[in-house]
């Protein structure tokens, strides 16, 4: 009997994909403002600045996608589709990007997965008020203060001092979003990682359709500012 087919899970970044529609009307305003009422070399500028820049913008914010499937990882970034079985894949990294490692020393980095530094200090400043609050209602509990006899405290019923439990306990550490979505892809290589159907080639596949507007628009721009 084969195994049911599982659908992939997609991670992107919801903020690029804001950012990047709210970019797109402001550029499809601001140029179709002066194709309609420019004059002289005006509508050929903005519409050689068009063809350049909505293909970047395209690439760098709606593009970019991780698609996490039962055998492999598809990530597409902005120039490239990069195609990893899970049995080529050496370790996921986190640094000041997140990074996927292959067994033969290659990176690729994850552009639909920013690492986000202020969701990091989010996190940690929840995790600290958490383990503050865990901590005084152990105090209460040594105590016998009003909150360890359960009538005021409004504490919630589970293991430990005063009702509470340590937030590592309770619900885990307190993560940013993305480190979050990073763990679940290292939980799927530790499970996927020695799949037979898991195995395979690396395949690497050029973004043509995205980067030959963005040079046709370059050298349209180029050609008008050097004949002006």
């Amino acid at each position: 009997m084969t195994s049911p087919l599982v659908k992939d899970h997609a991670y992107r970044s919801p903020q690029a994909l804001i950012g990047g529609v709210l970019l797109l009307v402001i550029i499809g305003w601001l140029g179709i403002d002066a194709l309609s009422r420019g004059h002289g070399r005006t509508p050929w500028l903005a519409l050689a600045a068009m063809i350049l820049i909505v293909p970047l913008v395209v690439a760098f914010t709606l593009r970019p996608v991780v698609f996490a499937g039962q055998d492999r990882l598809r990530v597409r970034n902005p120039f490239r589709l990069v195609t990893i079985p899970w049995g080529e894949v050496a370790g996921l990294r986190s640094g000041f990007s997140n990074e996927i490692v292959t067994k033969d020393g290659a990176k690729y980095q994850l552009w639909a997965i920013p690492v986000s530094l202020r969701g990091r200090k989010k996190a940690a400043r929840r995790q600290a008020k958490a383990a503050s609050d865990a901590r005084r209602g152990r105090t209460g509990a040594e105590g016998g203060g009003f909150g360890a006899r359960g009538g005021l405290g409004g504490f919630a019923t589970g293991t430990g001092f005063g009702g509470l439990r340590p937030p590592e306990e309770a619900d885990g550490p307190v993560r940013a979003e993305t480190d979050k979505v990073m763990d679940d892809l290292r939980e799927m290589l530790e499970n996927r990682g020695e799949a037979e159907s898991a195995q395979g080639a690396i395949t690497v596949r050029w973004a043509y359709e995205v980067a030959a507007p963005a040079i046709a628009g370059a050298v349209l721009l180029a050609i008008l500012l050097a004949t002006g």
